[in-house]
């Protein structure tokens, strides 16, 4: 049997009680000003939501315009993700709406870039690329990915090119000509992947999200790909990303954005998200919930997890600078199996798990002892079987820093008609 919710509590200690620890004040570097001044600020974009009645008349009749054009064109047959493009139905007019929107519903400029689609996936065979052993199963998980889904609903897509500072790897992808158009079917794969996804109707999700991880990236060495890749996509995929999300953000990369914001129109800087390095889970998730959040960034998710069905929803909760937070898991019956995942953004404080049985007398028993967990360590996931009833007491101790953090954690309690001895199980 098994469950998962029973009486809990959070209790913290506020940085007033522990005068000793408290953080000395200080002041903001030249770099920490100049990446809080490229953070956007700008409102957040807002999807269409290919409703035929929300369109401004003008906006109607260049859809129209656009069918009749597509009508006594070549391609009057073709479709499109699988939809006929004049089949008449709303997943035609969503596909030829993105079309319109991305040219301004400039209708002889949307044809264009319509046709040359097209023929474009035509050549390229995208239709057919889902299915194509392409043999980068070492990128598949590390470099681009589908993982999860936002809050709203829309699938995400990860990108992550630091793997290619090793110049072995990267002369491995990408050494010649040949290599690289590989890599860029590649790429092409793991976007139509994300796509199929995708509903295609008023009001449904019709949109994926991009989070783009810059830590390590080696620029100068990726340029060719990079440029090839947006290329492709700008020409070929339009208004199919709801989002844009950087991470590990170097400073100097800020600092570029901040001189080239103002020739992007508002539209396109709405799409961005910037984030910089140690901010990476507080970023995620204001956008995605933390048990979609892949374990190497700052969430709960691992890859066996996405077999296994949807996954287990989260609690979340912050940490104040100066605070510490215990989270007490009650109720747990003897010889029940408790199981559990706890995460905290940028950990850099002291966590520590124990069992306190009910009974009086009773020994705590140090499940994991405290210890200071690294900024770079991932989710701790354990289990507990106790031999007698009593609560679980998870603590994340951050009374030596200034710094709020997000937290997210999740149990499952399994109970046992038999007695056993206490165990533990240990996983990280």
């Amino acid at each position: 049997m098994e469950v998962s919710s029973s009486p809990i509590s959070i209790q913290t200690t506020p940085l007033q009680d522990h005068p000793e620890a408290l953080p000395k004040p200080y002041k903001k570097s030249f770099v920490t000003t100049l990446m809080e001044a490229a953070t956007l600020r700008s409102h957040s974009f807002k999807e269409d939501t290919y409703f035929i009645s929300n369109l401004k008349s003008s906006e109607k009749k260049a859809l129209q315009e656009l069918k009749e054009k597509l009508v006594a064109s070549e391609a009057s047959d073709s479709s499109m993700w699988g939809v006929p493009l004049l089949g008449g139905d709303d997943k035609a007019d969503v596909i030829l709406l993105k079309f319109l929107r991305a040219r301004d519903f400039r209708v002889s400029d949307s044809l264009n870039m319509l046709l040359k689609c097209l023929a474009w996936r035509k050549e390229f065979g995208a239709d057919n690329v889902v299915e194509e052993e392409l043999g980068f199963k070492e990128l598949e998980g590390v470099v681009a990915y589908m993982h999860g889904y936002d809050r709203e609903g829309h699938p995400v897509c990860y990108n992550a090119y630091g793997v290619f500072k090793d110049k072995e790897m990267y002369e491995r992808i990408f050494g010649d000509d040949e290599k690289l158009q590989k890599f860029l079917r590649w790429r092409v794969q793991v976007l139509e992947r994300g796509i199929n996804l995708l509903h295609f109707k008023p009001g449904g999700v019709n949109s994926i999200i991009q989070v783009t991880d810059l830590k390590d990236m080696p620029k100068r060495e990726l340029r060719v790909a990079s440029n090839h890749i947006l290329s492709l996509f700008q020409d070929n995929y339009p208004e199919m990303v709801a989002r844009k999300i950087f991470i590990n953000v170097p400073w100097y990369f800020s600092v570029l954005y901040s001189m080239f914001s103002p020739f992007l129109t508002q539209r396109t800087k709405s799409k961005f998200v910037i984030s910089k390095e140690g901010n990476v889970a507080e970023t995620l998730y204001k956008f995605i919930r933390p048990e979609d959040v892949p374990i190497q960034y700052g969430g709960l998710s691992r890859p066996s997890d996405l077999q296994n069905g949807p996954p287990k929803p989260a609690s979340e909760f912050t940490v104040k600078g100066g605070e510490k937070v215990n989270i007490q898991i009650e109720g747990i019956e003897a010889g029940a199996t408790i199981t559990w995942d706890i995460v905290v953004g940028g950990w850099d404080l002291e966590y520590s798990a124990e069992f306190v049985p009910s009974a009086e007398g009773s020994y705590t028993i140090a499940v994991e002892k405290p210890r200071k967990v690294a900024a770079s360590e991932e989710a701790i996931h354990n289990s507990f079987t106790p031999h007698e009833p009593g609560k679980m007491v998870l603590s994340v101790d951050n009374t030596t820093s200034r710094r709020k953090k997000v937290a997210a954690y999740r149990y499952i309690v399994r109970k046992s008609t038999a007695l056993v001895p206490a165990t533990f199980n240990y996983a990280n």
